[in-house]
């Protein structure tokens, strides 16, 4: 049994830390440190309610995750083996460097990004590899749903299904009904970041960029439903395609309803989705901060979230016999079931248990090794054996191209 620290208390280090309360043969201790205490102290009282036979020990701190002394002194103070980060991707970096001078393994659900400039590459964490595999330490880079299973996925797929893959298509689909007019599934200063960004694919041994929401195309989803959309860049378009060098082209999809495209675009076109700070009042603000305050939180939307998500990857190319084939492997998840099981939407769930699943699978050995690692990069099949075990069930489509050319 383990000690771990999750730095944040947003909705996916709910669903993180619930799930660590469930695996308490493997979490013995876990402290959730973030800048605002009361959150993570709602996160243990619920726990202690709907968990009241779990063995896991909680217990809360307040941290300013972009200090590294102090984050430091918070990892010596409590001496866990591993620190799981949820907190925002500004902070990946300071949480490595505090990680690197104690001593401990690090895990987190995002790549890091630059406060100040909307983009996102691994370029920075990836240069951690010699310092941490010299101190026999692992990070685990993106290891939530996208990225992180969606990896595994890609990976399950070269290993089980195909010699070589040619084409890769990453679809998400949130085909849920919140019953606000306007919100976001997490962190809303991340996603507008994201979906306001000009759209990347992989294609031919280079980068192809298109305007925002340029391409999109209607694709059905099992279980689902058929959703208009939308090719965006994501992160782990990047690993993949370093990793898989037959891939010829990599995509990554996400749904988006009319509704809430002329919201953004409206913010959008009066400013508010900037990050250039303005003055106001005498204070320097960004825009998107201010917007990201009036905005309801995305743990708050849970209890009344219905619908389903389904995120999954389709492969294409020479299979196992030598013959070309398609092949899709994806998971549906249930929004109001996860709230009756964590008190969580299925975007925040569907982020968190991946990562619970990664801590858990470096802590028992399973996939500790040195160095900074992307999901691909590992066995696939203990990971999604987990989650078939963890909630996260996983289903495959053959011979049935859902994404079209």
């Amino acid at each position: 049994m383990s000690k771990v620290i999750i730095i944040g208390a947003g909705g996916v280090a709910n669903v993180v830390a619930k799930k660590c309360a469930q695996n308490d043969s493997v979490f013995k201790e876990v402290l959730i440190a973030t800048r605002t205490v009361s959150k993570a102290d709602k996160i243990v009282a619920e726990i202690q309610q709907h968990l009241p036979q779990s063995r896991t020990v909680f217990s809360t701190a307040t941290v300013d995750a972009d200090n590294v002394p102090e984050l430091v002194e918070l990892i010596r103070g409590f001496a866990p083996e591993m620190v799981i980060n949820v907190a925002l991707p500004y902070q990946d970096l300071t949480i490595m460097d505090a990680c690197l001078e104690t001593g401990v393994h690090y895990l987190d659900t995002a790549n890091y990004e630059p406060k100040d400039v909307a983009k996102f590459e691994y370029s920075w964490q990836w240069a951690y590899q010699d310092r941490f595999r010299e101190q026999g330490l692992m990070a685990l880079l993106g290891c939530g749903f996208d990225p992180g299973a969606t990896q595994a996925f890609t990976a399950y797929h070269a290993k089980h299904h195909f010699q070589e893959i040619h084409y890769l298509d990453i679809v998400d689909c949130n085909n849920g009904n919140h019953g606000k007019a306007f919100a976001t599934n997490f962190n809303p200063e991340i996603n507008i970041r994201e979906i306001t960004a000009n759209g990347r694919y992989w294609e031919n041994g280079q980068w192809v960029e298109t305007q925002p929401l340029e391409i999109s195309q209607d694709i059905y989803y099992p279980k689902v439903a058929t959703r208009k959309s939308y090719v965006l860049y994501h992160e782990e378009l990047e690993s993949l395609a370093k990793h898989f060098p037959t891939i010829k082209r990599a995509r990554f999809w996400m749904t988006f309803g009319e509704a809430y495209i002329k919201h953004l675009n409206v913010l959008e076109g009066i400013g508010m989705t900037s990050i250039e700070p303005i003055d106001f009042r005498g204070q320097k603000i960004a825009p998107i901060e201010f917007l990201k305050a009036v905005l309801p939180a995305p743990e708050s939307l849970a209890e009344n979230y219905t619908g389903q998500t389904c995120i999954g990857v389709q492969a294409r190319g020479i299979g196992k016999d030598g013959q070309e084939h398609v092949h899709f492997v994806y998971n549906v998840k249930d929004h109001a079931e996860c709230y009756r099981e964590v008190q969580a939407q299925g975007v925040s769930y569907t982020t968190g248990v991946p990562a619970m699943i990664g801590a858990m699978l470096m802590l028992q050995g399973t996939w500790m090794q040195a160095g900074v690692w992307n999901v691909e990069q590992l066995d696939p099949d203990p990971f999604i054996d987990a989650m078939n075990t963890w909630g996260l069930p996983v289903d495959q489509l053959a011979g049935i191209e859902l994404v079209k050319d």
